[in-house]
């Protein structure tokens, strides 16, 4: 394993992770989670792993791209200690648990596509008529090749809502604690972007590691404004943890 937990120490973290289990409700616990990541800088390529290269579990909270920062704040969520965070991200970001490039999840909506899934998909039910349904073949591209070697392409429909279909009474079914996937039209992908809603007030934000030239970090942005000029919006809520 590959352990690099940045600016905090172990016991911060411990600390971190036990002050949010007090928080019952999974957006609020995320919320709170996810804050102490801000200013943490945007980095890509940070995992181990290919079709030629063996997969380790990787621990890096130095620098995080869009969906390792899912990652470490879900299986935050999901811990008890420090010392159950490791398991619980294996959990996250592996089916079954198996360390592996062909069962890593390597796409937004592979959350909740098996047994143990611990997030459901709410887009139709946000969009209320409104939410559109597209059949992909995630990880082939328009040409027919692979986005990743070594990944089995999978035939999924993927539900989303039309950025212009998003008014007012849809954004206030969004919650705290949200995992947004910005819905991208092109072939063999399900998502452009990822990041964490987050409501403030009147105010809705998007929480998320930006790749911006001028930001390069994790921050809150508007989330209407973020979304001007993108296809459309993908919604997953995380489930209650089972007695």
């Amino acid at each position: 394993m590959h352990c690099n937990i940045g600016r905090w120490t172990k016991d911060e973290l411990d600390l971190i992770i036990r002050k949010a289990l007090g928080i019952e409700d999974p957006g609020e616990r995320i919320a709170l989670l996810s804050e102490h990541f801000f200013n943490t800088p945007y980095q890509e390529s940070t995992l181990i792993g290919s079709d030629h290269c063996e997969e380790e579990l990787v621990i890096d909270l130095s620098g995080l791209d869009c969906f390792t920062f899912l990652d470490y704040v879900e299986a935050m969520r999901l811990s008890r200690s420090f010392s159950d965070f490791q398991d619980r991200l294996q959990q996250v970001r592996y089916r079954g648990s198996l360390v592996s490039y062909r069962t890593r999840n390597h796409f937004f909506t592979d959350w909740t596509e098996y047994r143990s899934a611990f997030v459901r998909d709410i887009t139709k039910e946000t969009g209320k008529g409104r939410a559109k349904n597209q059949q992909k073949t995630l990880n082939r591209k328009g040409d027919g090749a692979l986005f990743l070697n070594g990944v089995e392409p999978v035939d999924r429909t993927i539900t989303y809502i039309p950025t212009d279909e998003l008014d007012e009474t849809m954004l206030q079914r969004l919650r705290t604690g949200d995992y947004a996937g910005i819905y991208t039209d092109s072939p063999g992908l399900d998502v452009s972007h990822v990041g964490i809603i987050i409501r403030a007030g009147a105010s809705l934000f998007l929480r998320h590691a930006s790749s911006s030239s001028d930001l390069r970090k994790i921050v809150d942005q508007d989330f209407m404004q973020y979304m001007k000029g993108k296809p459309g919006l993908v919604v997953l809520r995380s489930l209650p943890e089972k007695a």
